[in-house]
């Protein structure tokens, strides 16, 4: 897999994992069906702990993206994808709305919003 952890970043590690393991499911570079490294063996490859992948993929798996098979492994869940990718999308604009509002409350308006929004697209 690949996962990029900064160790450096203020973010907690697994959640780090989590959203790297979102990024491969969403853009589709794991498949729906597709089975990850058991949490051993991406630990081991990540060269962080077991507690911190376990952590990760439970997460992941109250949230739907992925199902345990004891004895089999950990798979990318089938079906919830577009319900998921949905989900996302009702969160951004949720986000945007919010982002709208407090510009307006700024007396910021939508071009200067729209140059701030793609001078940090840019920066990621």
């Amino acid at each position: 897999m690949n996962i990029h952890l900064d160790p450096k970043s203020d973010q907690p590690i697994y959640e780090q994992l989590k959203s790297e393991i979102i990024r491969l499911i969403m853009s589709k570079q794991l498949k729906e069906g597709a089975s990850l490294l058991s949490m051993r063996a991406l630990a081991k490859e990540l060269n962080i702990s077991v507690i911190t992948t376990k952590r990760a993929y439970k997460d992941l798996e109250d949230l739907g993206y992925l199902y345990t098979i004891p004895g089999k492994g950990t798979f990318v869940s089938e079906g919830n994808i577009a319900m998921i990718e949905e989900q996302s999308l009702k969160e951004l604009e949720t986000m945007l709305s919010n982002t709208i509002k407090l510009s307006k409350q700024q007396n910021i308006n939508q071009n200067e919003l729209i140059e701030m929004l793609q001078l940090l697209w840019e920066e990621s």
